[in-house]
């Protein structure tokens, strides 16, 4: 005789439930909304200049402690030593970790705040799904056709975010010269460049780079570039070459 004392599937937890339960997962997800919100605000400044300014460092701000939170969550068990520290610095948390804090203080562009901006976007994402989850299954369908867009999105924008993460470089060279910003910004932004380069859950900086060299020295060659062109964009292929890690 079949048994037919079948246990009963465990009941759906509300949103608040659900939240709360998940309290670490939870808290990231409201950092990046609120990095998100203050993006969005030093972007398209309706609150004047000065107000934007004030978001652009809240969301640096917010994302750190995304970043740090992330980090934490990666590698929960903290060691003061060498090898620790290798570790981290392998993360991606930990390269935006590096990235808000060296640009908070930096004259504000908007070219730095997009990769915060996106990867927050992007990230929130899978978390928000499962919050409208917990609403319901056929909850908010406008808001699932948006996320649902941005995730099928998802390759190009981090192409751009590694776009920016590299013309971000020349631009702390100029801000440098402007007088907008400090000698040591371009060697600091340099260094979490190599970070992005040979970053192992994200490719796309050192794919990236390869495909604008490849770019640039297909135009080049062309019969139309002058020689003296030719050779300056040569020279300045070499020169960054030699400036990426080895061993990736």
């Amino acid at each position: 005789m079949a048994d037919t004392n079948q246990q009963s599937p465990p009941p759906q937890l509300g949103p608040m439930q659900f939240l709360m339960s998940n309290k670490l997962e939870t808290a990231m997800w409201l950092s990046r909304l609120f990095t998100v919100y203050c993006s969005i605000m030093f972007i398209l400044p309706v609150l004047g200049p000065y107000a934007a300014a004030n978001f652009y460092q809240r969301a640096l701000l917010a994302n750190a402690l995304t970043s740090a939170l992330r980090l934490h969550q990666r590698l929960p068990r903290f060691q003061l030593s060498r090898a620790f520290l290798a570790q981290a610095l392998q993360e991606d948390s930990c390269h935006y970790l590096l990235y808000s804090l060296i640009l908070v203080n930096s004259y504000p562009i908007t070219m730095s705040i997009f990769p915060v901006f996106l990867f927050s976007l992007l990230h929130a994402t899978t978390y928000t799904k499962k919050v409208l989850d917990s609403v319901g299954p056929s909850s908010l369908m406008f808001i699932r056709n948006l996320l649902d867009k941005l995730t099928s999105n998802q390759q190009n924008i981090l192409k751009f975010i590694a776009c920016n993460e590299i013309f971000l470089m020349p631009a702390t060279v100029f801000m440098l010269f402007s007088g907008q910003g400090s000698l040591l910004l371009p060697f600091i932004y340099y260094r979490f460049l190599t970070l992005r380069y040979t970053s192992r859950r994200n490719p796309y900086c050192r794919t990236l780079f390869t495909e604008l060299r490849i770019l640039l020295e297909h135009l080049i060659m062309k019969p139309a570039c002058p020689a003296f062109f030719r050779r300056m964009c040569l020279s300045s292929i070499a020169f960054i070459s030699r400036l990426a890690p080895t061993g990736v």
